[in-house]
């Protein structure tokens, strides 16, 4: 089965990427999703009624992503792929202070380099598809955060992957316009998603006596009712499914899009008042020094 509207997505297993990946499908298009565990792909398959092809893909591992290129291209064939949704992403928290430098490394192998990597790879499918489809018809999207605006305590980890994504996507914009390729980034505020609970655990693994604790226990605690109240007040995963078929639709898709009106406000705010005071209004209403 192949179709000029094929779009690959990273990261499908739950979340933004099996929403967009159930949303693109019912739309027509031609969805690869990409997951790490093969019994998210069964599922995935089964509940879509054949609508899309599950792949194993793990970003971070280089054979896995040539293979991945290597079955898309058997899937689209002279079409090319048409779309890259680059989503898959972790959450790793904690103090700076305190993070090990092995879940840095982590946060950026998934959330940056595999997404760069995945890229590179897949560019010459895309632009096979614009040379059979007119130019303007390629298009990678990203799943950025409103954390790559606003940067808040205990986020830091996932916050600079999320500023380093913004980055290099502005920058891929400007390269492959010329190429026929539009670039978007999407900056989710509060989404229903396993990911927060993931970070949430994390940040509940800091006992009461480590370090971390001692000497940034206000901060910790005002993080752990952040990510609560965030998680109450999330809206589903599908209004950003809605806005990725848009990039990948319109003939001048947005390039950076807030989605959530916590993310619009934060945003807004950041730019109006300026950094100093913006930060100084955060910590008032986290109570942190």
């Amino acid at each position: 089965m192949t179709t000029t509207r094929s779009v690959l997505i990273s990261g499908a297993s739950s979340g933004i990427g099996k929403a967009s990946a159930f949303h693109l499908a019912r739309r027509g298009f031609f969805v690869i999703a990409g997951v790490r565990r093969e019994q998210d792909g069964q599922q995935l398959e089964s509940a879509s009624q054949g609508r899309l092809v599950a792949m194993s893909l793990d970003i971070t591992d280089p054979a896995s992503i040539v293979t991945a290129r290597n079955k898309v291209e058997e899937l689209t064939r002279k079409s090319g792929l048409l779309g890259l949704f680059n989503n898959a992403g972790i959450a790793v928290a904690g103090p700076v202070e305190h993070v090990g430098l092995d879940e840095w490394r982590r946060q950026f192998e998934v959330n940056v380099i595999g997404h760069v990597a995945l890229t590179q790879a897949l560019l010459p499918l895309i632009r096979r598809h614009v040379a059979a489809h007119g130019h303007g018809s390629g298009r990678i999207i990203f799943t950025g955060s409103i954390s790559g605006r606003v940067t808040l305590p205990i986020l830091g980890p996932y916050s600079a992957s999320k500023h380093a994504i913004a980055a290099i996507a502005a920058a891929l914009r400007q390269e492959v316009r010329a190429q026929g390729i539009l670039v978007s980034l999407l900056e989710p505020g509060a989404i229903q998603s396993e990911i927060w609970k993931k970070a949430d655990d994390f940040i509940a693994t800091v006992g009461p006596h480590d370090s971390a604790r001692v000497l940034y226990n206000r901060h910790v605690e005002a993080m752990i009712q952040q990510t609560h109240e965030g998680a109450r007040s999330a809206i589903p995963a599908e209004h950003v499914a809605r806005l990725v078929e848009e990039c990948l639709t319109r003939p001048k898709p947005k390039i950076r899009t807030t989605v959530g009106r916590d993310a619009a406000i934060a945003a807004l705010l950041r730019w109006l008042i300026g950094e100093r005071l913006f930060y100084r209004m955060i910590a008032k209403a986290l109570k942190i020094p």
